[in-house]
């Protein structure tokens, strides 16, 4: 007689990985937060930068793996609200925004609630089916992400000039305040996700993405805050950009 074994169902370990990705990149964000109450400020900044690639990371892997979820949709979204929320306004509290005062913590609590709005709305967009193919190229307000890059240019900025002037807590509360309306605006911003490169294109993108990578080892804060005013200029081109994608669609 032949016995036949059952085998319990199970999961293969490579499903799991967008999730670890995910985890990894929280557990950067609250090594952030640990370094900025120990104000160790570079290693702050560059943990926070880390949990930024980890979350560049996962979805594009679980895409590639054709294993999205919701769990790791709302896995994402908790992450990124401790990493690119409240990370960064910790870590700024904790550099220059206590000198502020009262203004300062209302900058704190402004930045993160504004990051869970935007998270929130962000996750009740994904499901819409209205939504023109051509839109998908841009997001609605500026990324959590790229809020927190650009909350901690002051920091980085500081670092790679080697001076306290950019060290005003007013001037940073107000820019915090600003960042918390700029991602729950509705102002379109580029995004990546769907977007395709031209065949003649991969080889110039893959050289500058090894200029890149060169200069972020040579000169990594220069080139940081380099990037964050690319981002700035990005802002009004993704605007106009959609504006006239807009004009041409039919009503």
């Amino acid at each position: 007689m032949l016995i036949q074994s059952k085998h319990r169902p199970g999961m293969l370990l490579t499903r799991l990985l967008p999730n670890v990705l995910t985890l990894l990149s929280l557990c950067s964000g609250l090594s952030a937060i640990r370094f900025a109450l120990r104000e160790q400020w570079e290693a702050a900044v560059i943990a926070i930068i880390i949990a930024a690639i980890f979350d560049l990371l996962d979805g594009r892997v679980a895409r590639m793996l054709n294993i999205t979820s919701k769990f790791g949709a709302e896995l994402d979204s908790l992450s990124d609200l401790v990493s690119f929320g409240l990370a960064p306004a910790i870590t700024l509290y904790q550099w220059v925004l206590d000198e502020g005062e009262g203004l300062g913590w209302l900058a704190v609590l402004a930045f993160v609630l504004c990051a869970a709005l935007r998270l929130a709305r962000f996750n009740t967009m994904l499901d819409n089916p209205n939504v023109p193919s051509w839109q998908k190229n841009y997001f609605t307000g500026v990324p959590v992400p790229a809020a927190a890059g650009l909350a901690i240019m002051p920091m980085v900025w500081s670092f790679a000039l080697e001076s306290d002037l950019p060290r005003i807590p007013q001037v940073i509360a107000v820019w915090l305040m600003l960042l918390g309306g700029l991602m729950v605006s509705r102002l379109p911003t580029f995004s990546l996700k769907g977007r395709r490169v031209p065949q003649s294109w991969i080889v110039p993108i893959l050289i500058a993405f090894g200029l890149l990578a060169a200069q972020l080892v040579t000169n990594p804060w220069r080139t940081l805050g380099l990037l964050n005013l690319l981002y700035i200029i990005t802002l009004p081109l993704s605007w106009w950009q959609f504006r006239q994608h807009a004009k041409r669609e039919p009503e």
